[in-house]
């Protein structure tokens, strides 16, 4: 802009004409001002002038001025004139002051906007301030007494509290009763069960909750809280609810390599060990017998009430059919079956009424010297029977060996009947051959007695 100074043309830059960058230049077109000269030009006959060098010089003033006056717990007005993610800046009259988001209130917020806004007057105290490198820290919580100081007296242990989810963590939920007042909900108090409850999947953020003050202590500015608390432990009659060798249905809420937990009911559960699913399968993983959510049939096994722990089975549902496989499958015997699976170890077969048996590697060689292939059918042999380890091994190669046996033994018997028939006829010829040899014999004595007798009668 141009500037008439007492019939002297000089040059204002647009910079130099506000602390504030200026959008509408026509505004300042005929009015008066006071301008300081920063800049004299005699060869071409200018000069450079600024407003803004004067405002400077007067904030200067006024912010040593502050500075100097400045003292923690000071009370100070001052306008919001910026919003960060971290907090706020506050003009303070000359001099920016940080109002950092975790004093701007009692309670937890995410964002400095929720309680901010631009231009907006408000006031704050001076937490701390640096007079080397003008740095000074407000607050704006601390204006009001701290939450704790003035809970309510009824809020004890044992009362029951409302109040929303504020932060999840791996060890609990943090509810706010109050800004500034919160209390934790450990894991442990969320069900009277004694499986492992996951936080972060049982609470949401912002979700309203109910409550029952376990410890509070007013003095640290801590609560605990439960929510199972708010129900009667149902351990405390389990004996008479799941009583050993009684029968329920449950669902199942968690697996493991070794067995999947069941629930009973609100807050009462129970382990089925993977050896307890089946009598006749044995299953790598529960995930290969049952799903998360499903209903299923178990039996009580034990009880243990102080480590809150059931064992149960849901073979113990059904009778066990290994009695009636022992005459079923005796050593010796032959059966159809057909490769599941092999590995170096061997390879298991299924055999007939759902039953598994395993066939060592130097049992599974096939007349030809090949291995068993997975779903092959051939012939095996039991060669083991094991009830109480519920446990059937079987051969393939012996039912070859078997064979092979009896074909020789076929051939054998054959050979030594033929030998026999053999051995019977040539005796039978022997015994014609020396009857009619006798028979010839005889005849030539009576032809030689009759010829001696017509010699003598001569």
């Amino acid at each position: 802009m141009i500037v008439d100074c007492n019939g002297l043309e000089t040059f204002l830059p647009g910079s130099q004409i506000d602390i504030k960058p200026v959008i509408d230049y026509d505004q300042y077109v005929g009015k008066l001002m006071e301008f300081k000269v920063v800049k004299i030009n005699e060869q071409i006959k200018n000069a450079v002038v600024s407003h803004k060098a004067l405002i400077e010089s007067d904030l200067a003033e006024q912010r040593e001025h502050i500075l100097a006056s400045l003292e923690k717990g000071q009370v100070l007005e001052g306008i919001v004139k910026n919003i960060t993610d971290f907090g706020a800046f506050l003009d303070l009259g000359g001099v920016d002051g940080l109002l950092y988001i975790t004093d701007i209130s009692w309670g937890r917020i995410g964002h400095p906007s929720e309680v901010l806004q631009l231009n907006q007057r408000i006031n704050v105290v001076v937490l701390d301030f640096d007079e080397n490198k003008k740095r000074i820290s407000l607050g704006l919580k601390q204006l009001t007494p701290h939450p704790w100081e003035v809970l309510a007296a009824d809020i004890t242990e044992g009362a029951i509290i409302k109040g929303r989810v504020v932060n999840i963590e791996d060890y609990g939920a943090f509810v706010e009763i109050m800004p500034g007042v919160e209390g934790l909900i450990h894991i442990s108090e969320i069900s009277w069960g004694n499986q492992s409850v996951n936080a972060k999947e049982y609470f949401t953020m912002g979700q309203d909750v109910e409550a029952r003050v376990v410890t509070i202590d007013r003095g640290d500015r801590k609560m605990s809280l439960s929510i199972k608390q708010l129900t009667a432990d149902p351990w405390s009659d389990i004996d008479s609810q799941f009583p050993v060798g009684s029968r329920h249905t449950g669902t199942v809420k968690n697996m493991t390599n070794y067995g999947i937990f069941v629930e009973l009911s609100e807050g009462v559960g129970g382990m089925v060990h993977i050896s307890d699913l089946s009598w006749t399968k044995r299953y790598a993983h529960p995930s290969e017998f049952t799903k998360m959510g499903e209903s299923i049939e178990v039996a009580v096994l034990d009880v243990d009430r102080e480590k809150r722990q059931i064992s149960l089975g849901h073979k113990q549902t059904e009778d066990n059919p290994w009695d009636a496989f022992e005459s079923v499958f005796p050593i010796g015997s032959y059966h159809e079956a057909t490769v599941l699976k092999r590995d170096d170890k061997g390879a298991t077969f299924q055999l007939p009424h759902d039953l598994e048996a395993f066939a060592p590697a130097k049992h599974i060689r096939k007349e030809d010297g090949q291995v068993v292939e997975p779903g092959e059918t051939l012939t095996v042999k039991v060669i083991e029977f094991n009830k109480e380890d519920r446990r059937i091994l079987v051969s393939h190669t012996r039912y070859v060996e078997d064979l092979k046996y009896k074909a020789e033994s076929a051939v054998k018997a054959e050979r030594a009947k033929e030998e026999g028939e053999t051995k019977s006829a040539v005796a039978d010829v022997q015994k014609k051959v020396e009857k009619e040899t006798l028979g010839d014999l005889a005849a030539l004595a009576q032809l030689k007695v009759q010829f001696d007798e017509n010699e003598e009668a001569k």
